[in-house]
């Protein structure tokens, strides 16, 4: 007879040395006790948050920083309490920081990145005075490595690079210390720890190698990664609003380096001499900081030169001329905006940062071309852009436009300004455009076809006899004429560019006269100019002989930098080109400067794969001419070897059946070939990388290879151990058993520094080997 006793279950609350006992068998199970892990962390956490301050200019690192050593410290030293009254402030003080991060969202929504990284310092901050067990340290981690990314998406120049460099270097060692601490290895000490010291020294070169393994694939990686068209947002980068005072017209633009006397720096409607050289058109000298055509007049009597300095930063998809504003009337010495009085306001609604803008109508293929304007000087209150913006994004609630489709701001663009520009760039087909009309609207007609009455026979008859000598040399060829304006333009641009010369010095060419034209002086007395009044003489020769045509200033794109992704521009890369008119195609840009491309940059340049065209270019400007030009032969004959072939494998396609069948047993055939070479050459590069390893490790990575053919493959976030438990569920007894064995030795091997026996591993992982491919081979 069974006798059933009944076990009475006591139930109470941890109290009194219970308590005691069961708080200090929690903390002692789950304690991370790592000081040199805890300091990693500290220092990836510690570089993200001054990396965000040197990307985004802010001084989070003075209060964040010490605070967080602080409470590191605090952490290490009470990882073993509970801490109620700790993190109850704690929890306090969260609850502060978010309800400071919903004000401080509300007055930001057009970039909240910055706000959310204060958030994500000010939590982490909070969260390193507890910090007792391994996960806790891994939220560090993850607070770090979004610190980083923040700064990265925050920084256009290479003083991130550092930063970016240091957070690597503590990431290695911090990744390795954490598996440590997962596989629960244990600290030596004594004579093992001076051996584990040694260890730790000489696998620095291996640290170092992989380091520098992954800049350069990072590297490489960010030069060929594709641009794709589009960014993928709704909302772009703008500064914070900018409240306006007083009322805003539109007609005034404040360029500081060109003021009319007696102003103060207003920047009058009219003033585009510098202080004390007298009206516009009168001599006197450029501004050392400030281009001199942004104004409403342009005075093109003025000499000398500016100092470079960097003045904004782009972020774009397709390199352009960020255009600024035209002119349409020509004044014998300069330009003038003729209809500045019909500036059009335009206001966008409070809850938006978006305002849209009228474009012309067009015929024509067309692309959106999104472009981020970063001020790193201050520019007058004019806004660059690509041509035909259609939305733009920026901080004052109030723009406007000119008839010339300027933008114009109620402020100067002063340092840090931020805003965002998407154009409706057209396509430059020169088949289309060379077949557009020369009937022109009558409003295209009373504005872009002004020439002084006093040189226009005389300009008209030179254009002429240009175009006429040109004419003549063709048909001596049996060549066709320049009928098509796309066409005319193209050669004057050219003829201007080889005829005539630019001076050697900034004065030498002397000052006009009252009674002097820039045009004519150009053309029939120096023989050049300075680069701006090419395009001047360009422009007024195409209106000799009935081209609608205008001068429009702006900037080259820059000097573009691989690294950062952005164009850095300079002031010295303002300069102004001719814009022409063709009916149902709009406005169309030509450059007669000498030494510069006679189109420039347009979309139809662009690529997926650019940005690594460009990191090319860069390359190629620090090597000599002669390396350059044979690196260029040997990929350019490489390359269209390539295309050769696959034109010739697809051509085979049409000819009949027969060249189908050929076709397919080509591709049949090269894709076996090419099948068999690579698994020949992983095999090689298996047995060659197998020979460089530590016997230890080659026994592992043999084992690991087997095994996953077998179909049991790790994980990668499987340790050595737990793979080594579940291989029982999945092989005989005796193979699992080995398998086990390697995995142990391994992890004493690699993660606890000790010695172990290799050799007799080897012996009994051939013997599995062996003994599993004796089984599998038939029997005959």
């Amino acid at each position: 007879m069974l006798k059933f006793t009944r076990i009475k279950r006591r139930w109470h609350l941890p109290l009194g040395a219970n308590w005691r006992e069961h708080k200090s068998l929690s903390s002692l199970a789950e304690v991370e006790n790592s000081i040199a892990l805890r300091a990693l962390v500290l220092a990836m956490v510690i570089i993200g948050v001054v990396a965000t301050d040197i990307a985004a200019e802010t001084q989070l690192s003075l209060w964040a920083v010490p605070l967080s050593m602080a409470g590191s410290t605090w952490s290490y030293y009470s990882r073993r309490d509970r801490n109620i009254p700790v993190k109850f402030c704690i929890a306090i003080g969260m609850l502060i920081a978010l309800g400071a991060f919903f004000g401080r969202m509300v007055g930001q929504l057009n970039d909240t990145r910055l706000v959310l990284a204060e958030l994500l310092v000010q939590l982490q901050v909070l969260h390193s005075f507890d910090m007792p067990r391994r996960k806790d340290l891994g939220y560090s981690i993850v607070i770090g490595l979004i610190l980083i990314g923040v700064a990265a998406t925050l920084s256009q120049t290479l003083a991130f690079a550092p930063a970016l460099l240091f957070f690597l270097g503590a990431a290695i060692p911090t990744l390795v210390l954490d598996y440590r601490s997962r596989l629960g290895l244990k600290h030596v000490k004594g004579k093992q720890k001076q051996e584990k010291g040694k260890k730790l020294f000489s696998a620095l070169p291996s640290y170092a190698l992989l380091f520098s393994l992954i800049v350069v694939l990072g590297l490489a990686i960010f030069a060929v990664l594709p641009r794709f068209p589009g960014y993928q947002l709704q909302t772009f980068p703008v500064s914070s609003p900018i409240e306006i005072k007083g009322d805003f017209t539109g007609r005034k633009i404040i360029n500081p380096g060109y003021v009319r006397q007696g102003k103060n720096g207003d920047g009058g409607e009219n003033g585009n001499s510098l202080t004390g050289q007298g009206q516009s058109g009168e001599p006197g000298k450029v501004d050392n900081n400030f281009y001199y055509g942004f104004n409403t007049e342009m005075n093109q009597n003025l000499r000398g030169e500016m100092k470079p300095k960097v003045i904004m930063r782009v972020r774009s998809q397709a390199a352009g001329f960020w255009r600024v504003l035209a002119f349409d009337k020509y004044t014998g010495k300069g330009w003038k905006v003729s209809r500045n009085e019909e500036v059009k306001r335009l206001k966008r609604p409070p809850w938006s940062y978006q305002t849209i803008l009228k474009l012309p109508l067009f015929t024509g293929k067309s692309k959106d071309i999104v472009q981020t304007y970063t001020m790193v000087s201050d520019l007058p209150n004019l806004i660059p852009a690509m041509s035909y913006p259609k939305k733009l994004y920026f901080p004052t609630q109030v723009i406007a436009v000119d008839k010339e489709g300027g933008l114009r701001s109620p402020v100067g663009l002063s340092e840090g300004l931020t805003y965002t520009v998407v154009s409706e760039v057209p396509y430059r087909n020169r088949t289309l455009l060379r077949k557009a009309s020369r009937k022109y609207p009558q409003h295209i007609k009373d504005y872009y076809l002004q020439v002084p009455e006093a040189i226009a026979a005389k300009v008209k008859q030179q254009t002429e006899e240009i175009l006429a000598n040109y004419n003549q040399q063709r048909v001596a060829k049996s060549d066709k004429n320049l009928d098509a304006t796309y066409e005319q333009v193209l050669y004057l641009a050219q003829y201007l560019k080889q005829n005539y010369s630019l001076p050697q010095n900034p004065f030498d060419l002397p000052y006009l006269g009252k009674k002097d034209d820039l045009v004519e002086s150009f053309l029939f007395k120096q023989k050049g100019g300075y680069p701006d009044h090419f395009s001047t003489v360009l422009t007024i020769m195409l209106r000799s002989i009935g081209i609608p045509a205008r001068l429009v200033a702006g900037f080259a794109p820059g000097q573009f930098n691989p690294f950062t992704g952005m164009y850095v521009v300079r002031n010295t890369d303002a300069y102004a080109m001719t814009e022409v008119y063709f009916p149902k195609y709009g406005w169309f840009t030509f450059d007669p400067i000498p030494n510069h491309p006679l189109i420039p940059p347009s979309i139809e340049e662009t690529q997926t794969f650019s940005v690594l065209q460009q990191f090319w270019q860069w390359v190629a400007g620090w090597l000599p001419s002669p390396i350059t030009g044979l690196l260029n032969y040997v990929f350019g004959n490489l390359f269209g070897l390539i295309i050769r072939a696959i034109s010739w494998f697809f051509g085979l396609f049409a000819q009949g059946w027969f060249g189908t069948i050929a076709g397919l047993a080509v591709a049949t055939t090269t894709s076996f070939c090419g099948w068999l070479g690579w698994e020949q050459w992983k095999n090689w590069r298996y047995r060659l990388a197998l020979r460089k390893l530590p016997p230890m490790e080659s026994i592992y990575q043999q084992m690991l290879r087997w095994t996953s053919n077998q179909g049991l493959a790790k994980h990668p976030s499987q340790t050595p151990l737990e793979y080594a438990s579940s291989s029982f569920q999945h092989h005989t007894p005796h193979i699992a058993v080995v398998i086990d064995e390697i995995c142990q030795a391994y992890v004493k091997w690699r993660y606890g520094g000790q010695e172990v026996d290799f050799k007799q591993l080897q012996t009994k992982w051939q013997a599995v080997t062996k003994a599993h491919q004796f089984k599998s081979t038939p029997s005959r």
